[in-house]
């Protein structure tokens, strides 16, 4: 399911006891909504001595910092992503991207007590973001991130539509972005769509089968959360770039 180059990374973190959620391409991996990535991201919670765990995994697997911010926890609290390249010959050229704030998301500590745990062999154990939290995390201005959430809530139907729990319907009712399942578990489930139609107002275009109209919506509101994302990330892009800067003076000093 995994490369071994990712298992590399994964058991050399839990070696050390590193309390992580992973998260990104390879979470959607073990979720069945396959996407082909070298990176890893992972999210952990920052705090005084908590970091320590992880930079002992990152200095076995020769890992080292390829970008602003440096690895701290008051950037990590801030909301920034540290970013890593591993050079240990079994994980050589594998990213490892670390966070700890997620936009609309809760504190780690929630979102640990939701986690998905995986186990794909006796001593091969890992922890995910859980599948809703994932697909939140995925609401982003960058366009790949889109389809993957159509992905993700599509295969989580398709493995769960036969004797689904309430939680799960209403997890389909709030995030499918695909006009035909909308329509579908909306018209299937109506005491489901009675209860979250106030969360979701395009639901009522799902009930009355208005696929033109539902398309649009859909449209609407990930246009909405793009532009959310867009305005959550301006001021620390601005901070990285204030960080930027003397790097580059010094670049061309030195030239």
């Amino acid at each position: 399911m995994i490369r071994n180059p990712i298992l590399k990374v994964l058991s050399v973190m839990r070696s050390y006891h590193v309390q992580f959620l992973l998260m990104g391409g390879q979470a959607c991996i073990f979720y069945g909504a396959a996407e082909f990535s070298r990176d890893i991201d992972i999210l952990l919670l920052a705090k005084p001595g908590s970091l320590e765990p992880l930079s002992l995994a990152l200095r076995e697997l020769k890992a080292e910092c390829i970008a602003v911010p440096p690895f701290s926890a008051d950037y990590l609290r801030r909301g920034h992503g540290v970013h890593f390249r591993c050079h240990h010959p079994e994980a050589n050229g594998m990213r490892i991207d670390v966070m700890s704030v997620l936009r609309g998301l809760d504190h780690f500590p929630k979102l640990w007590k939701r986690r998905t745990t995986v186990r794909i062999s006796s001593r091969q154990v890992f922890d995910l973001l859980s599948l809703p939290d994932l697909v939140k995390a995925k609401k982003t201005q960058r366009d790949k991130d889109w389809p993957m959430i159509q992905r993700l809530v599509e295969a989580h139907y398709t493995q769960n539509q036969q004797r689904p729990t309430s939680e799960q319907i209403l997890f389909w009712l709030k995030e499918a972005r695909t006009p035909s399942l909308l329509i579908k578990v909306a018209n299937r489930f109506p005491k489901a769509f009675a209860k979250c139609r106030s969360q979701r107002p395009l639901l009522s275009l799902a009930v009355l089968r208005n696929e033109a109209e539902l398309t649009r919506a859909l449209y609407e509101e990930e246009k909405s959360e793009r532009e959310a994302d867009q305005i959550y990330w301006e001021p620390l892009r601005k901070e990285l770039e204030s960080l930027r800067h003397p790097i580059h003076k010094v670049a061309v000093a030195k030239s």
